[in-house]
């Protein structure tokens, strides 16, 4: 029988993985849980432990009272062994968080794209501040992850195709990546809230669902199989050019560049910002943005019944239209809009689909917390920096 060189080595990684993996999730844990969770001897538990300490990912943080004999050190994650920064690249602004390896933000900043029409150099300000922030060195970022909005070609790591990004072009990942020297990830925005809503959100733990976004445009979020679904282009999920009985087709969608999406014609003519906002004034409720406008709906009772029976009537066509295809069993409401509605929205979205559809899939409001974009960016660009440091 062939011996396989390298089998201990490969092992010791296994194992070192493993614990590590385990520090990160369910940390900090004495040797002895340690090994009763990983199924690893006291003594492969404490040689992981010891290769660990060495290469500064480990330390002892405490002590475990209680049983008998001496307490029981307590192992964690070295915080600081690692850093990321996740972007949420908008318009309008652009935020970035840098988080440590147990994915806790220590440092964030905001700066307005006003004078960098070069993307490289508005991320890399943005970098830079967000990590004085932080009070760490840009060296010490293990990966970086940005969300925006537009298409993003799975297989360059490009933004093919933006209303809002006109500067974000072919080239630009590979241009990021050589400025920063270090892995960067571009990723849909919708796609990164569908990451954090998993993670943290309402989607806990569930393997196949979709994220509605509803706010200034419209957009999907696909998990099949606990995995993001982009497409063989990364154009899964733009559902605001579904075609719907009624409305303009969206033939000259790219025709004016940097036109709004509301243009656009599809069910984004139906359900943008600017189209809720039109049809809230319509039924007598006026606000400074759609959110305010739904909201309000929201808290006014009867009054607001018809507006929020129209809104879910409309995006209950898109919700449709994927639950025929997909049948994810649960659907996230995302968004300004979306969570403005709350569940007067969502009960209205499921009773819709529930009519028109053979399929009544659950319909929630999103439960993440903060900027969730820059939620999803940090968690992504956390997978692949510990996936760097498994491997290693």
């Amino acid at each position: 029988m062939e011996r396989r060189p390298g089998v201990p080595r490969l092992l010791r990684e296994i194992n070192d993985r493993a614990a590590l993996e385990l520090l990160l999730t369910s940390g900090p844990l004495t040797r002895g849980r340690i090994g009763e969770l990983t199924g690893l001897s006291k003594v492969t538990a404490s040689q992981t432990l010891a290769r660990l300490e060495e290469r500064g990912l480990v330390e002892v943080i405490g002590e475990q009272a209680g049983g008998r004999g001496p307490n029981a050190a307590l192992y964690g994650v070295v915080s600081s062994a690692a850093y990321v920064a996740g972007l949420d690249v908008g318009p309008e602004f652009v935020t970035t968080a840098v988080a440590d390896i147990q994915g806790r933000i220590v440092g964030e900043a905001t700066v307005a794209p006003a004078g960098h029409e070069d993307p490289v150099a508005l991320v890399h300000d943005a970098v830079v501040k967000a990590c004085r922030s932080a009070r760490v060195a840009i060296s010490r970022l293990r990966a970086i992850a940005i969300g925006t909005p537009g298409v993003v070609d799975p297989r360059t790591g490009d933004v093919r195709f933006s209303f809002d990004l006109p500067g974000w072009h072919e080239g630009i990942h590979e241009a990021l990546a050589r400025d920063l020297r270090r892995d960067v990830r571009i990723e849909n925005d919708v796609n990164l809230v569908a990451v954090a809503e998993r993670a943290l959100g309402a989607a806990r733990g569930v393997d196949d669902f979709v994220l509605l976004w509803a706010g200034r445009g419209i957009g999907l979020g696909v998990v099949l199989g606990g995995r993001l679904h982009r497409g063989r282009s990364g154009s899964a999920g733009e559902i605001g050019y579904l075609p719907v009985p009624g409305v303009p087709l969206a033939e000259d969608v790219r025709a004016v560049p940097g036109r709004l999406p509301s243009l656009a014609g599809g069910l984004q003519s139906l359900v943008s910002a600017e189209a809720v906002t039109e049809l809230a004034a319509s039924h007598g409720f006026a606000g400074r943005s759609a959110a305010e406008c739904v909201a309000a709906a929201a808290e006014a009772g009867e009054r607001g019944q018809a507006l929020l029976d129209e809104i879910a009537g409309r995006l209950a066509l898109g919700v449709a239209s994927v639950c025929v295809v997909l049948d994810p069993g649960l659907v996230v409401l995302a968004g300004e809009v979306g969570r403005a509605g709350g569940s007067a929205l969502t009960s209205r979205i499921e009773e819709a689909v529930a009519r028109i559809c053979p399929v009544r899939p659950e319909v929630a409001v999103s439960e993440v917390e903060g900027n969730p974009v820059l939620r999803g960016a940090v968690l992504e660009a956390l997978e692949h920096a510990r996936e760097e440091i498994f491997a290693s």
